[in-house]
């Protein structure tokens, strides 16, 4: 992304969070569309800078729901907006001291999810999500979707409306979106949540769904392990009921993948694919494939 804006941004927010000016700026990670810097003052104390383009632009108020309501997250020292665009400083946490495992994020999972109150954010609900796979195949339409995968989102879009019972079902609330190792960092001082820029509120099995990743082929028994893990650390026993028809891991996968090629269709529709719409078309057709296999659709 072009961090001319988000630059001119730091000289106030620094300003906003009684910080000094002019600390050394090194890159975390940086995307095309937000990035992540350290910022190191004289002395040795540091902060993190962090910014976003829309759809991203919103996580400073993601982050003050989640503290809010006791969710250990970073605290957000600054924050500033200009149009679509967000600027932050946040609390750095420095180097995790090992990766989060599954019992982690099972942990972390029953604390997130049980911010059910989570306002000014976007709500998934059942009706929300039955009208996922309608909007993947108008757009598939339009961008020139292969075969497999239009067929493969009508189907999904004939059994959304059994398949989506139960997805009020507790844990129904804050959802991060975007559940992985990396979104819980275990440092010298606990554990924290981390990326909450896609937060919305809906069906927590999509976390849960979410945390082995989808590049590799679903696997119902490790998630129900997950699942299981996740009851056990304190989640609600609803967790495990069958949901649309079906066992909930397979339901949790089903619809998460729906989600994400939601999400990969919506992305296209903003452009973002440019010269890359083959490969794009490739992962939305791979998640719509396991989809209908794990939703029976």
């Amino acid at each position: 992304m072009d961090t001319t804006d988000v630059t001119a941004m730091l000289p106030l927010l620094l300003d906003d969070a009684g910080l000094p000016a002019g600390p050394d700026r090194r890159p975390i990670r940086v995307w095309a569309r937000s990035g992540v810097e350290r910022l190191t003052f004289p002395g040795g104390t540091s902060v993190v800078f962090k910014y976003a383009e829309a759809p991203f632009h919103r996580e400073d108020h993601a982050l003050g729901v989640a503290a809010a309501a006791g969710l250990p997250v970073p605290a957000v020292h600054a924050a500033r907006h200009d149009g679509p665009r967000l600027g932050m400083l946040i609390d750095d946490l420095g180097e995790p001291v090992r990766e989060a495992d599954d019992q982690d994020g099972a942990a972390a999972a029953v604390r997130i999810h049980r911010v059910t109150i989570a306002p000014g954010l976007a709500r998934l609900g059942e009706s929300q999500l039955a009208a996922l796979p309608e909007k993947i195949v108008r757009r598939l339409a339009r961008h020139g979707g292969p075969e497999h995968a239009r067929a493969a989102g009508a189907a999904l879009r004939q059994t959304a409306p059994v398949r989506v019972a139960g997805a009020e079902l507790p844990p129904f609330g804050l959802v991060h979106s975007e559940f992985h190792p990396t979104s819980v960092h275990i440092g010298t001082t606990g554990l924290r949540v981390l990326d909450l820029a896609r937060a919305f509120a809906g069906p927590g099995l999509l976390d849960l769904a979410s945390w082995h990743g989808t590049i590799t082929h679903p696997d119902p028994d490790r998630t129900r392990d997950l699942l299981t893990a996740y009851v056990e650390a304190g989640g609600p026993e609803e967790t495990l009921s069958d949901r649309g028809g079906l066992e909930a891991a397979a339901w949790a996968l089903g619809w998460h993948r729906v989600w994400v090629a939601e999400w990969f269709t919506q992305q296209m529709e903003m452009g973002w694919a440019e010269g890359a719409e083959d490969t794009w078309l490739n992962v939305i057709t791979r998640h719509l494939v396991d989809a209908a296999g794990l939703l029976q659709a």
